[in-house]
């Protein structure tokens, strides 16, 4: 992977070309955004070139503006949910995207930021149609492209995929099934860097539910091979061709808009369980609550979760919409301050954009990472910063072509629905107790 990746004065160039001029946002969807964002109402943020809506045959409606970054590639705003049974648009997110790859090496050799410092935007690839079964793939505009006379790629997949059983429920009688199969909404990129492909994917549910995942596919570099020093894995024939062993340390940015509002509340809730009390048939288990109003780096915790909830909207049973953050599988990297922590709440600022090697100027004393934004600030907009991390240790079946392996998170609506959005008619009546079969 190293010996393929762009020069270091190329790297140099690229981020003096960002920190100049990708300030144009680096996207063609730019300039008409910030017209419609000017004058629009709230349901026509973006022109229709750059709007994804998608009603899924369950029901449920998803609407969202795209535009792509210089740096960051694919960025989501304006997101909004609407299920089967809500008058209209549920705001969900101001904005969502990547905010940093960062892949060191177990040697120590190099270390990447493939956001900020390899061509991750640049590397936008083309997509043939069996790439996007059933969709449309639109065509991107790359800013600074490698090849300046071909700045326009069809990189964008945009389609619909069933995910099995979104539920199932057999009557109390026996004699009736409840099931429905669930839908998606899939919008995603494939950007290549040195010999990695990642396919960097968004999944939104029809219950309301949105997973982001990068997956990692492409090729094992030629030339990174170690001495077999314990840093990497034999894939050549016998003890030969020791792939060296690296991390890769995902960060999102979500830029949460509740109900329209920017101004939510984060929460973070712990369980303690606790030997059984005297007469008592099992551990008892208690759950508090603790209100973060203060910038936050926090670390997952057997029992830990976090949500962002609305500060203006409820459901219909009078309840705070919210959603909660569901990190994937993480391998953490303790190598920086930046990788210490899985999770991240910080004030809005605008020139906060990467999680690491941030571009452009914070001010005296910010630094370029998100650890060092923690400083203290109270929570009147809060941006979320999800770290997962994957150590990629490299095995035969790696070649060739090398398996995608994924990483990332979901959010998950809590409350945000008065029942489950796809309740079929029939048991639409069962909300909260329900008392002698009614």
């Amino acid at each position: 992977m190293r010996a393929n990746r762009i020069s270091r004065a190329r790297r140099q160039a690229l981020t003096g070309l960002a920190a100049a001029g990708l300030a144009l946002g680096g996207t063609a969807a730019a300039p008409a955004y910030a017209a419609h964002r000017a004058a629009a109402p709230a349901a026509a943020e973006c022109s229709a070139a750059y709007r994804i809506e998608q009603k899924l045959s369950t029901g449920t409606t998803w609407r969202m503006c795209w535009r792509y970054d210089g740096n960051a590639g694919l960025v989501l705003e304006h997101v909004s949910y609407r299920p089967p049974g809500e008058s209209r648009p549920i705001k969900v997110l101001n904005s969502a995207r990547l905010a940093q790859i960062d892949v060191p090496y177990d040697d120590g050799s190099v270390e990447y930021s493939d956001l900020t410092g390899a061509g991750f935007a640049q590397g936008l690839s083309a997509m043939a149609p069996g790439e996007c079964p059933g969709g449309t793939i639109r065509t991107v505009k790359v800013p600074n492209a490698w090849n300046p006379q071909h700045p326009n790629v069809d990189g964008l997949c945009t389609t619909t995929r069933s995910r099995g059983h979104a539920y199932r429920m057999q009557s109390d009688t026996g004699n009736k099934v409840y099931q429905a199969q669930g839908k998606d909404l899939l919008v995603y990129t494939v950007n290549k860097v040195g010999w990695y492909e990642y396919i960097t994917e968004w999944r939104f549910q029809d219950d309301g539910t949105v997973n982001m995942n990068v997956g990692a596919t492409g090729s094992l570099s030629p030339f990174d091979y170690d001495a077999g020093d314990g840093r990497g894995w034999p894939i050549g024939k016998g003890a030969r061709a020791y792939a060296t062993s690296h991390s890769h340390n995902v960060f999102w940015r979500l830029d949460f808009g509740l109900d329209g509002s920017s101004k939510d509340k984060v929460e973070q809730y712990d369980s303690v369980v606790s030997p059984p009390a005297r007469g008592a048939q099992a551990p008892s288990n208690r759950t508090t609550r603790t209100k973060v109003t203060k910038e936050l780096a926090g670390d997952a915790k057997n029992m830990r979760w976090w949500r962002v909830v609305s500060a203006t909207g409820r459901n219909k049973d009078g309840h705070a919409r919210s959603y909660e953050i569901v990190p994937g599988p993480s391998t953490k990297y303790p190598g920086h301050g930046f990788t210490k922590h899985d999770i991240y709440f910080t004030e809005y600022k605008a020139c906060e954009r990467f999680a690491s090697d941030n571009l452009g100027n914070c001010g005296t004393g910010a630094g370029k990472s998100v650890d060092r934004w923690v400083n203290g600030q109270t929570l009147t907009h809060p941006v979320v910063w999800v770290n997962i991390g994957f150590h990629h240790i490299a095995r035969d079946e790696d070649q060739q072509p090398m398996p995608v392996h994924w990483q990332g998170l979901s959010i998950a609506p809590r409350d945000v629905t008065a029942m489950n959005p796809l309740t079929p008619a029939a048991l639409a009546d069962q909300n909260g107790r329900v008392e002698n079969g009614s």
